[in-house]
């Protein structure tokens, strides 16, 4: 558990760094490139049966769970995971279908389940009000309403999320469309369609997850798992793949490239796909953001997926203390001798509409700033925001320190409209909902809140790096029909914080 005292010494540790000292150890530089033999074939996670129940509805169920995984052979680590020991099946759906997820909790302790990208309403998004106790379930079911996207599922517990997602509870979800399948694109899963979950563990002697290595950003390992595979490789039989990257690291960032420099098509981001592809040789990813990509291949190569130090927009020093000086090796792609042609990367995707900061009816600031968003940490009794149903808003965003964060906003996409004053880069010109925020930047957001009104439950936003989120980086939205005045619903927060042996509240 994230314990109050934890977070009041990391708040003493920030303040000393602010001021020249040096209580925050980090990492130290880390570098795995080389050291890796890629001798385990890369796990792909199985696809989330479902049925159709009498209402048409596509029904899954996911059960959390503990148990234990060998990451390395004859040592057993425990782990958390949805229907299995460790990580969570990919769940596929249609945009248009109703969709119910039947979530049964067997931890052991309370936890909850959000569908992070996904835009639904606050009832069924999973966040901190939505807990399920232990031995019980809950079945949000929504309708999809969003274009084809690679979005994933992770806990959301007021002050435990990333213990509980760091023990592995995460899982994608795939969202289709029409426009999608359209195109000439690979998918197909696990052939040419590839989900790589990637996280940085480390492990103590005894073969568990050792968590005390932090940085200012969280908690750091030293090496990574993908789909929960220690140095994978992955045989590709096509000559183009499509990789889903989710950084789904508690605190990590991640800047991938391949180690041949070989340039690829960057073709959606955390919303779905893009206009048209964008030719790059790296794609960084702060935690909870994807990217879909195009890698070509030629018959019999090898090329190597890398992480090389991330810009986090700090100094040197700082940025060492928090993961921006590390390199990992992450995936070995294996071309067969023979490669089906599946002919070349398209020149158009899917149209986007520009939103239009002249359709704004409000205009939000936020601003970053230690373990509170806009001086405050978060109190689940108090709404922060409230937003009228059909508007559109434009959203300040800055971070005021010299140390990064990240900004995920639930429920719903938005558009990067300009990063300091300047229009944002090609891979900010998709639909995001997480978005990296560097030392003393600030960006401007436009979103629209076009349905689901609920002035009982609300959405949340926060920093996506999980220790400033535990600690109380998060704010709550409700989206009201005209004349509405929120009243948020007696769920039972409070007792059952401090039935979970006095884990802070945040507030």
């Amino acid at each position: 558990m994230f314990r109050r005292s934890l977070a009041l010494a990391l708040a003493a540790c920030v303040a000393l760094s602010l001021a020249g000292c040096d209580p925050v150890p980090g990492g130290g530089v880390i570098t795995t490139i080389g050291d890796v033999d890629f001798s385990t074939e890369l796990a792909i996670p199985p696809l989330a049966p479902s049925t159709t129940d009498a209402d048409g509805r596509r029904v899954f169920d996911l059960t959390a769970q503990r148990g234990e995984t060998e990451f390395s052979p004859g040592v057993a680590t425990t782990t958390w995971g949805f229907n299995s020991a460790y990580l969570g099946p990919t769940l596929v759906a249609k945009s248009g279908e109703d969709v119910t997820v039947n979530v049964h909790n067997e931890l052991g302790e309370p936890t909850t389940l959000h569908w992070h990208g996904m835009h639904l309403p606050a009832a069924a998004d999973g966040g901190p009000h939505s807990l399920i106790a232990d031995g019980e379930a809950a079945s949000p079911t929504w309708t999809v309403k969003q274009n084809a996207a690679t979005l994933w599922y992770h806990p959301h517990l007021d002050g435990d999320t990333e213990h509980q997602a760091a023990m592995g509870l995460d899982g994608m979800f795939i969202v289709q469309d029409d426009a999608e399948r359209a195109l000439p694109l690979p998918r197909d899963y696990g052939v040419d369609d590839i989900p790589l979950i990637v996280q940085d563990v480390r492990f103590g002697d005894d073969g568990q997850f050792d968590t005390g290595t932090k940085g200012y950003v969280g908690t750091l390992g030293d090496q990574l798992l993908v789909n929960g595979t220690i140095g994978p490789y992955l045989d590709v039989s096509t000559s183009v793949v499509r990789l889903r990257l989710l950084n789904a690291a508690v605190a990590r960032s991640l800047d991938f490239r391949f180690d041949d420099g070989r340039p690829f098509a960057l073709i959606g981001t955390d919303g779905g796909l893009l206009q048209s592809p964008v030719d790059t040789d790296h794609v960084q990813l702060s935690p909870g953001e994807r990217a879909e990509v195009l890698v070509t291949v030629k018959p019999g190569e090898t090329t190597v997926l890398q992480s090389t130090p991330p810009d986090l927009g700090t100094t040197e020093a700082v940025s060492q203390k928090n993961a921006g000086a590390d390199s990992f090796d992450v995936l070995q792609v294996r071309a067969s001798a023979v490669l089906d042609d599946v002919g070349e990367v398209p020149g158009a995707l899917v149209p986007m509409t520009a939103l239009l900061p002249a359709d704004a009816a409000v205009t939000r600031t936020f601003t970053l700033s230690d373990a509170t968003i806009n001086g405050k940490k978060v109190d689940m009794s108090r709404v922060d925001e409230v937003m009228t149903l059909g508007t559109t808003e434009v959203w300040s965003v800055s971070n005021s320190m010299a140390q990064p964060h990240s900004f995920h906003v639930h429920g719903v996409q938005f558009q990067v409209l300009t990063v300091n004053g300047k229009p944002p880069p090609p891979e900010l010109a998709g639909w995001k909902d997480t978005v990296f925020v560097p030392p003393g930047e600030q960006l401007r957001i436009i979103m629209v809140f076009s349905d689901y009104a609920d002035a009982t439950v609300p959405y949340m936003y926060h920093c996506h790096l999980l220790t400033h989120e535990d600690d109380g980086m998060m704010g709550q939205f409700v989206v009201v029909r005209p004349g509405e005045t929120p009243q948020l619903a007696d769920d039972g927060m409070d007792g059952m914080d401090m039935g979970m042996a006095g884990l802070p509240h945040g507030g």
